[in-house]
């Protein structure tokens, strides 16, 4: 069904009518020549212009990637606000398999329709998406993050997400039992790509012991010859998520990682990971807390990459954005206090201090 405009009525009603919408600005891309297609999405830009990175990914449908380009454009939004940053959120997908169509002539063109927004969003890398391609968006758009060193930019910005996971994981201990040390707790990591090999890197450097699983055999052969101890492999996330013994899961891959089926198996008592959006729907926040798992919500804790790519924009400073990433730790102590306060999951109490934030932004 689609409504006048041709565009699916379900996806307009969910910009304009629901609670998950409120967004700013859609824009739909395409260049033919190239083969691209893309989405952008603006979900405010009331502390500033709209910061978040580009996914590159072969979505089953137009409808899926707008749909994921307006929960990750709103998930920005608030990982901004409570990251302190000066930005509002933003997010593209550009449609189709990296593997298969990524080329110069197709991140030019898309480099265009983000600086024909005039500043209003700033793109970086995201899922399918590299510091090498975000230098060839940048020869076309000036607001450009994630770029390499020789051309200005900072370089990945996984060392520092998975540096404010590491941070958002001592302070859930240290709310839960009473010490902010991973010594001895066993963690399972499921994804060990860009962000999750450096989040089992600090782990073990704590004196954790690990457990990891990934659907690519390479990335899991990488950490094994790394670590030769203290970290094991297990075949895939539901082995993981019921691994005996488990203190805390990390999702370090896509979202929806946390849904119906995946809660009630869980053996882990803390939840905190680098995925985006691991809810997979309402309610299962309340369906964590009823079993007593803390979770600490991903976008507060995975915000030391969203960190250092808006370092970027004001001449890039490593020893400046990892001194702010390390307050990930005092932020996520505060969201679990708020949460006790207010007799509420964290990730609304999260979602309550972003949104004051946002809302007291409006006002002046």
């Amino acid at each position: 069904m689609t409504d006048v405009t041709g565009a699916p009525a379900d996806v307009l009603h969910t910009l304009f009518h629901s609670d998950q919408g409120g967004h700013e600005q859609v824009v739909l891309c395409q260049d033919r020549a190239s083969g691209l297609k893309a989405v952008i999405a603006l979900h405010s830009t009331a502390l500033g212009p709209a910061l978040g990175g580009t996914r590159f990914y072969p979505y089953a449908s137009e409808q899926e990637a707008v749909a994921d380009a307006l929960n990750l454009a709103r998930g920005m939004s608030y990982k901004n606000a409570l990251a302190g940053l000066d930005h509002g959120g933003g997010k593209a997908v550009i449609i189709g398999d990296p593997e298969q169509i990524k080329s110069e002539e197709l991140l030019l063109a898309y480099g265009r329709f983000v600086a024909s927004l005039g500043g209003r969003y700033v793109t970086a890398c995201d899922v399918g998406t590299y510091v090498a391609d975000m230098d060839v968006v940048a020869r076309e758009c000036r607001w450009t993050t994630g770029r390499s060193p020789e051309n200005g930019g900072a370089g990945d910005s996984s060392v520092l997400t998975a540096f404010g996971v590491f941070q958002g994981m001592r302070a859930s201990a240290q709310h839960l039992w009473g010490d902010p040390t991973l010594r001895g707790r066993k963690v399972g990591v499921a994804g060990v790509g860009k962000v999750g090999h450096h989040l089992v890197d600090h782990l073990r450097e704590d004196g954790a012991e690990v457990v990891i699983t990934d659907v690519r055999a390479e990335s899991v052969r990488r950490i094994l010859d790394r670590h030769p101890s203290g970290v094991t492999a297990v075949a895939d996330t539901e082995t993981l998520i019921r691994t005996e013994d488990l203190d805390i899961y990390a999702p370090c891959a896509l979202g929806g990682a946390l849904d119906d089926d995946t809660v009630p198996v869980l053996t882990a008592r803390i939840v905190c990971g680098a995925a985006n959006n691991q809810l997979a729907h309402p309610g299962v926040e309340k369906d964590l807390a009823d079993r007593g798992i803390l979770y600490a919500p991903d976008y507060v804790v995975n915000a030391g990459g969203v960190i250092q790519v808006a370092d970027e924009l004001h001449g890039f400073d490593f020893d400046r954005c990892k001194a702010k990433a390390t307050k990930i730790f005092d932020t996520t102590l505060a969201i679990f206090a708020r949460a006790k306060q207010d007799g509420i999951p964290p990730a609304a109490a999260a979602d309550r201090i972003a949104e004051q934030r946002m809302a007291e932004a409006r006002r002046h």
